[in-house]
């Protein structure tokens, strides 16, 4: 039989040995093209569905001695070897695909893997960070593996991580304000941000709003198209701009058009005040700021609801956090209306919202 016949009539038969999971076709296949590393690949396949790893393992080695550079066929064999106890042979299968392919992220990232399961965690983190480096999708990950290492240790997740950019930071910053650990994702934002407990930050919107995804000291906006919200240069009552907000119909009262996370003291009072100025506000369910504990959403103060005024006027109102309180939540909603529908029409503008400790006297934008 010709070669091109027998490379032919082995594929066809590996096609089948696939579709029939029969070790059998795989193995004739092979016969008939020894040489073709794809032919041992599907046999390690079938041997694989057929948990047959010894086999699956034979046919690898063969496959990547006729395809060495071959990266994918390195990492299935580390993947099979590590099944069949060869944790050795698995690490020195998934060198070679470091080797074969070191500016993709995947490689680093299975061999880290394998390091991590073989209790050697500072290589594991070398290898898992060069990949997450050269793939960002790679961080959650990462971030979760560090996490579950340290045992929900902050410090020692960033160890682990090595986190050099801001991008990096703010991911981490992002998962600790999901595991409700604020105090940890504040230690790691002021290293990088001038930032201060107890803060409310940009108060008075004279900085540029900011949409990284972080909900610790950032003023967080409503995607509720409903209402538009804008920086505005021509209304403010003291700097340069407010924060202006025009109404054009319905505002779930369950929905907050503006919020932010602010690190506080346990069993303490605040004093929050604002600045705010409307223009032809009609509604049935008046805005309000309301402050919640970030970690249990209890209610901790709420603001008056907001009066229809043409010019400037300056309001307070304070809030007690729990004994068990790290952070809060202020956020601008609306009273529940007595009807519904229930629109709101016109224009607001919030400027100058600070908070302070209710004994001093000291505000803090």
């Amino acid at each position: 039989m010709q070669a091109a016949g027998r490379i032919g009539l082995s594929r066809l038969i590996a096609r089948y040995a696939l579709i029939a999971d029969s070790i059998q076709a795989a193995d004739e296949a092979a016969r008939l093209s020894p040489s073709d590393p794809e032919i041992h690949r599907v046999r390690a396949t079938v041997a694989t569905r057929l948990q047959m790893q010894a086999e699956a393992v034979k046919s690898l080695e063969a496959a990547t001695r006729l395809r060495e550079r071959d990266d994918l066929l390195w990492l299935e064999l580390g993947n099979t070897r590590e099944e069949v106890g060869d944790t050795k042979g698995a690490l020195a299968a998934l060198d070679q695909a470091v080797r074969w392919a070191p500016y993709y992220a995947h490689t680093h990232w299975q061999r880290g893997n394998l390091l991590l399961r073989m209790g050697r965690f500072d290589e594991a983190f070398a290898e898992l960070r060069t990949a997450a480096t050269t793939n960002p999708g790679y961080l959650p990950n990462l971030i979760d593996l560090a996490w579950g290492i340290s045992k929900g240790d902050v410090d020692r997740t960033e160890e682990l991580l090595e986190l050099k950019d801001d991008n990096a930071r703010v991911a981490f910053i992002q998962f600790l304000t999901r595991k409700r650990q604020f105090r940890g994702a504040y230690n790691v934002w002021s290293t990088v941000a001038d930032v201060r407990e107890s803060h409310l930050f940009n108060g008075g919107f004279e900085e540029p709003l900011v949409f990284d995804g972080l909900e610790l000291g950032r003023w967080v906006l409503s995607n509720d198209r409903k209402n538009r919200l804008a920086i505005d240069v021509s209304e403010k009552f003291i700097g340069t701009r407010s924060f202006q907000i025009t109404f054009d119909g319905d505002w779930n009262a369950a929905t907050p058009l503006l919020s932010q996370t602010i690190l506080v003291d346990p069993s303490k009072t605040y004093r929050v005040s604002y600045s705010l100025k409307t223009k032809d506000l009609v509604t049935g369910g008046p805005p309000v700021f309301t402050v919640n504990d970030a970690t249990t959403n209890q209610l901790l103060g709420k603001s008056e609801n907001f009066p229809s005024t043409n010019s400037w006027l300056t309001l307070n109102f304070t809030f007690t956090s729990l004994a068990t309180t790290e952070a809060a939540v202020i956020r601008l909603q609306r009273n529940n209306c007595d009807a519904s529908p229930c629109p709101i029409f016109g224009v607001l503008w919030l400027d100058e919202i600070q908070i302070q400790s209710a004994d001093t006297s000291n505000p803090e934008r």
